[in-house]
């Protein structure tokens, strides 16, 4: 005799899962049960990840094991069904069916109870019957009284479903006015952090790609409006999953713009001026476009462009420099010194480049090569070695001899820092060696 499977033994709610899931299976099932929505097996456990709710082991009726389950009230649908979606979960509402032992014992009970009506209807007929064959007299009195009565209870049926009708119109009138008053009773979602500009932060969490399961976004809204999704980090993932970091850490970490004071609207009039190396520099036009030029290397990438006096020039901006201008709290000035401060030969724009700590300023030698006749730039460290001869840009040739707003230590430092600091762990890490052999 072959054994039963888990499936030849699934009479509820269980097989209702398994044979919608066989059909369904990239939709998310919700079950409605009395007062709340359930969730079962690989569900539940999706489900309690996204909306952050409890899962439980749950032994069901006509399940012999546990099964895992979670739940939710029917109140809370409007708040969790949109967070599905917006996690790009297909959700489907189901309503649990009862099970076939329970439809055959309410189909018997209605048939006992069809069969004890038909029984009582029979008896009063042949009672009435038997009555009028004792008096048989009285039939013609009766029949004379019997069409005012019947009259008299048409009136009174009107009359009640009148009523009725007037009582479901209050009754009507009544939930409507109900449910006007728990609307306006209804408050607005708390928000999870204000900003600094005063805009309320709500509806902030994380939620995993349904094409690369592996890949979870963090998401908010900023005064309703819906910010663009962001990768997460595994190492935030698990900090914010552990109840560790927080929505507005979260926010901090993929959306700092969002959060920075703003800057006023004069300070994007145009034209405009910035201090240069000889005195102040007009800004004719300054904006930000997409590089349609398919044989440019650059191309499908937002730039800056800046006109200043006749020359026009344009780089590729950096995604944090794009948020700053777009979420305007970044200054034309600051973005141009940025991004074009060594093309301008701005002082400011250098100071930003220092030797590491140890190298002596008087190693840095800017001389032109005779083999190319190009200038070059390279570092003497006396005992630790000589860097390579690095060939410098017309820029910041001019800056250096022409305005004299950058240094040779500078120059030095933006090109060959990355090499000197190689240089520098390898003579220490061959101290070190050398140390440990004498011991």
């Amino acid at each position: 005799m072959a054994k039963k499977t888990d499936s030849d033994n699934d009479n509820g709610v269980i097989r209702q899962f398994n044979e919608l899931k066989k059909k369904h299976p990239d939709a998310m099932l919700l079950f409605r049960r009395n007062s709340f929505y359930e969730l079962y097996k690989q569900d539940a456990v999706k489900a309690a990840t996204v909306l952050a709710i409890e899962i439980a082991d749950r032994m069901l009726p006509d399940y012999k094991r546990p099964v895992k389950v979670a739940s939710f009230p029917q109140s809370a649908l409007d708040v969790y069904l949109p967070r599905l979606i917006r996690s790009g979960i297909r959700v489907a509402i189901c309503d649990a069916l009862d099970s076939p032992l329970k439809k055959k014992a309410g189909q018997d009970k209605a048939e006992n109870n069809d069969r004890t009506i038909q029984n009582n209807t029979d008896m009063g007929k042949k009672k009435k019957e038997q009555g009028a064959q004792e008096a048989p007299d009285r039939t013609v009195e009766s029949t004379v009284d019997v069409k005012p009565a019947r009259e008299k209870k048409s009136k009174a049926k009107a009359e009640t479903k009148a009523e009725t009708g007037t009582d479901n119109e209050v009754k009507t009138e009544k939930k409507d006015e109900q449910k006007t008053e728990t609307a306006q009773e209804r408050k607005p979602r708390e928000p999870q952090m204000v900003t600094a500009n005063g805009e309320k932060v709500t509806h902030g969490h994380a939620y995993q790609s349904t094409t690369n399961p592996a890949d979870w976004y963090f998401t908010a809204k900023i005064d309703g409006q819906q910010l663009k999704p962001q990768k997460m980090d595994a190492a935030d993932l698990a900090a914010y999953q552990n109840k560790e970091m927080t929505v507005p850490q979260l926010m901090e970490r993929y959306y700092p713009t969002k959060l920075m004071p703003k800057v006023s609207e004069e300070a994007f009039r145009m034209p405009m001026e910035i201090a240069g190396p000889d005195g102040s520099i007009t800004v004719n036009k300054f904006n930000v476009y997409k590089e349609k030029d398919e044989q440019r290397p650059d191309f499908g990438k937002y730039k800056f462009y800046v006109q200043v006096g006749d020359t026009n020039m344009s780089a590729v901006a950096s995604r944090q420099d794009l948020n700053a201008y777009f979420d305007r709290v970044a200054t034309p000035n600051q973005l141009i010194e940025k991004n074009f401060g060594e093309r301008l030969h701005l002082k400011s724009a250098y100071e930003k480049y220092q030797l590491p700590e140890g190298v002596d300023p008087k190693g840095v030698r800017v001389a032109k090569d005779r083999n190319d006749n190009k200038w070059k730039v390279s570092v003497d460290l006396g005992e630790k070695g000589q860097t390579s001869r690095h060939e410098i840009s017309f820029d910041d040739g001019y800056s250096l001899f022409k305005t004299k707003t950058a240094t040779r230590e500078q120059i030095a430092a933006k090109y060959l820092n990355t090499e000197i600091t190689g240089m520098l762990a390898a003579n220490t890490a061959k101290v070190e060696k050398t140390a440990s052999m004498k011991m």
